[in-house]
């Protein structure tokens, strides 16, 4: 079974940044995405971003995009996102997911335990 390890997030004024990371205990075999996705108070899990082990395509949600960068150190098996000019909406719990493809819940194999972002007007 692969663990997921989240880390970062917290509380932010709008405008500002957060990071967050996520690590891996293992690639296995059929993973080929890392992901990261959102649930907002009231409303259903959403894709975020994602990118792809070996060629690090990535991939955003309207929401995020030119806002969020998704990267992957596979060394560290870590994924990490990058969150600037935070609105009040982002406020979420923010899951990292690992898959056989990104930012598609139907194909999430394992769950991050979520981490907490909470962006004040």
């Amino acid at each position: 079974r692969v663990e997921l390890v989240e880390s970062g997030g917290g509380s932010v004024q709008a405008g500002g940044s957060l990071n967050l990371s996520c690590t891996a205990s293992e690639y296995s075999a059929h993973l080929y995405c890392m992901s990261w996705f959102r649930q907002r108070p009231g409303k259903e899990r959403e894709a975020v971003a994602g990118i792809y082990i070996t060629s690090k395509i990535v991939d955003y949600s309207d929401s995020v995009k030119d806002r969020f960068t998704i990267s992957l150190d596979n060394a560290k098996k870590t994924v990490y996102l990058q969150m600037t000019s935070l609105k009040a909406d982002d406020t979420a719990m923010y899951y990292c997911a690992a898959g056989a493809h990104c930012r598609q819940r139907e194909y999430v194999d394992y769950w991050g335990q979520g981490t907490q972002v909470t962006v004040s007007p």
